[in-house]
């Protein structure tokens, strides 16, 4: 129950608040991104009921978030269809996440264009063997079940492509179980780093291309892929997959890579 745990304090209202539960999603010494942006997902969310849906979000990174921060949220403007809200997180009486987010109803389609398939489909989850079991951040190993999403010993370039799912029972609705599982993938400029060394996201902005999407068994193929790398920094495409092929959330993110 560590997701319900984690969003428990946050009550929608303006303030301090301390995530008691925030040691199962450490990411070193902040919380894992998806966390992060959960958590001020959630506050927009309790703090304005009867939002519209989630099609886009902007995430800044700007310091680590720990288990002690302030929550506040706006609404930068309401219209007939979009609202458009902030929510932000303080630490240690500093700015640590900025977001930005934009909730709109639904309207009859002026255009129509599916999202292309991945290229090279794995198959099903159950068909590719585990991934990561025992290996690397804690807050994968308490709370994620990942499988292979691309086949080993190839050279994939720039790309890491995981099914991956929550492993614990949760009551999450889809956004959230998006917001939350759509940085789960180390960058792809992971594959191509000359030196081992550190890496963190800056920012992050995505689409929301399903807000009512419920995958087969929890899963989702997600993969980050490096546009471009270079001066120490990676432009990052991820994009997120339901068990159909069906793309579900479509996303940019700048990523320092140091060492």
């Amino acid at each position: 129950m560590t997701i319900a745990s984690l969003l428990e304090p946050v009550t929608g209202q303006p303030g301090a608040c301390r995530l008691t539960h925030a040691a199962e999603w450490m990411q070193g010494r902040t919380l894992y991104g998806g966390a992060s942006a959960l958590i001020a997902f959630t506050m927009a969310q309790r703090a304005f009921p009867g939002l519209p849906p989630l099609r886009a979000g902007q995430i800044g990174f700007v310091a680590p978030v720990g288990e002690e921060i302030e929550l506040s949220a706006e609404i930068v403007r309401a219209g007939r269809n979009v609202t458009q809200v902030r929510s932000e997180i303080h630490a240690d009486g500093k700015l640590a996440l900025t977001a930005f987010w934009l909730f709109a109803a639904e309207r009859e389609a002026n255009a129509v264009r599916p999202s292309d398939p991945p290229a090279d489909w794995p198959g099903p989850p159950q068909d590719n063997a585990q991934a990561m079991k025992g290996e690397g951040p804690s807050f994968i190993q308490n709370n994620f079940e990942l499988r292979f999403g691309q086949s080993k010993g190839e050279d994939h370039g720039a790309t890491v492509r995981r099914w991956a799912r929550l492993t614990e029972e949760h009551e999450l609705d889809p956004v959230s179980r998006l917001v939350l599982m759509g940085d789960v993938m180390p960058p792809g400029a992971m594959r191509i780093m000359q030196r081992i060394g550190p890496i963190s996201s800056i920012n992050w902005s995505f689409n929301v291309l399903d807000p009512e999407s419920r995958s087969e068994g929890g899963w989702y193929l997600a993969e980050n892929a490096s546009q471009h790398a270079g001066a120490g920094y990676s432009s990052e495409r991820l994009r997120m997959w339901d068990m159909e092929g069906r793309q579900v959330l479509d996303g940019l993110q700048c990523v320092a890579v140091f060492g």
